[in-house]
């Protein structure tokens, strides 16, 4: 039997996808492999009504709630290989299942890939964050590092001083212009030159910074932007358009969330860029919504 959709991805953006096509009373086959991009978190923040929990016990919930629906199969594979064209797309899933659909959603997320430092992807997730507006709060102000690793470092730390007394460490990137030191200057953002050569536990709990020969710099935490990788081979494999941002490719879609492939949608952080669960929610919700409708007026 051909599904009316596969959505390649339970995270937050799948899931609201999904909520809004089988509500719909559409046929959908959901692939997930159980690895959300926010997983190193212990609890998610800012998302309405969900403040404070933990990000899998949401995404639990909301399976629960999507498998009462009779015309909703979840897969726990990856989808492996997507073949064909609109009407009459199948995709080979990691469990050997091959599923036919009229249309596919890419809601993968990203793989962050963290600045190769000693200490940094061990603390990913716990004093080592990207999002200020998820968990700039908890660190409670106080002392706060922002680790550079592009030229929108400078504009990055002078939204953190928000949340506390931020260092910017430049760490071999070029320092900011004189335009974006004024700003800084401004927000009290101190800079600290030369290359970040390893983060370790700091007394108190503190996280220790170090720049070289000499006393570490003591923070709270150490935010930084890692390079964001699209977590699947097809957009490369079927040669679909991307789009730089600061943080990396994004996949190319256009108003309705369709990539450069017909049929094949994408939605959540692949289609955004940086974002979080609310917008990346809010996200699939608004494509599902196109991708109904494409079935209508096909």
């Amino acid at each position: 039997m051909t599904e009316d959709a596969i959505i390649i991805g339970g995270g937050f953006a799948g899931l609201s996808a999904a909520m809004q096509l089988a509500r719909a009373r559409r046929r959908i086959t959901i692939l997930d492999t159980g690895l959300p991009r926010n997983r190193f978190a212990a609890r998610s923040h800012g998302f309405l009504a969900q403040d404070g929990r933990p990000g899998g016990d949401i995404l639990a919930d909301a399976r629960r709630q999507l498998a009462a629906y009779e015309t909703v199969t979840f897969r726990d594979a990856p989808a492996e290989r997507l073949e064909g064209e609109r009407d009459a797309f199948f995709v080979v899933a990691g469990d050997g299942a091959r599923i036919d659909a009229r249309r596919v959603l890419l809601a993968t997320g990203f793989e962050d890939q963290l600045p190769d430092i000693p200490g940094l992807a061990e603390r990913w997730g716990k004093t080592v964050l990207h999002c200020p507006y998820c968990h700039g709060y908890e660190v409670g102000g106080g002392a706060v590092g922002v680790l550079a690793r592009t030229s929108d470092a400078a504009r990055f730390a002078a939204v953190v001083a928000d949340w506390g007394d931020v260092t910017l460490f430049t760490n071999a990137v070029p320092e900011p212009d004189e335009k974006d030191l004024a700003v800084l200057e401004a927000r009290n953002v101190k800079l600290r030159p030369g290359r970040v050569t390893a983060v370790a536990d700091g007394p108190g709990g503190m996280l220790a910074v170090e720049t070289g020969p000499g006393i570490p710099t003591l923070v709270k935490a150490l935010f930084v932007s890692p390079e964001a990788r699209v977590r699947s081979d097809i957009p490369r494999d079927r040669g679909l358009e991307l789009k730089q941002t600061p943080i990396g490719n994004i996949l190319k879609t256009d108003d309705t969330g369709q990539t450069s492939l017909p049929g094949l949608y994408a939605a959540g952080d692949i289609a955004l860029g940086a974002a979080n669960i609310a917008l990346a929610s809010a996200n699939g919700v608004k494509t599902a919504v196109f991708l109904h409708h494409s079935l209508i007026w096909s």
